[in-house]
């Protein structure tokens, strides 16, 4: 694929996402994903996917590097 078609499509799915209402959009870009493929994370909320709040490990900012139960 050409670079201006690789950059063509990087905004059309940027445009499509914007238009269906999603407001927060973070690109990762990876040499370990299959080229031309497309990883969705959906999150509800404001804390950052993958956080221990994000995941409910975390009940208190204290027991970051403790086990929660």
């Amino acid at each position: 694929m050409d670079e201006m078609k690789d950059i063509d499509n990087i905004i059309a799915l940027l445009d499509g996402k914007c238009e269906a209402g999603v407001s927060r959009i973070k690109v990762n870009v990876s040499e370990e994903q299959e080229a031309e493929s497309v990883t969705e994370q959906y999150h509800r909320g404001r804390c950052d996917v993958g956080s221990p709040w994000a995941t409910g490990k975390v009940r208190n900012f204290d027991q970051i590097d403790g086990e929660c139960g």
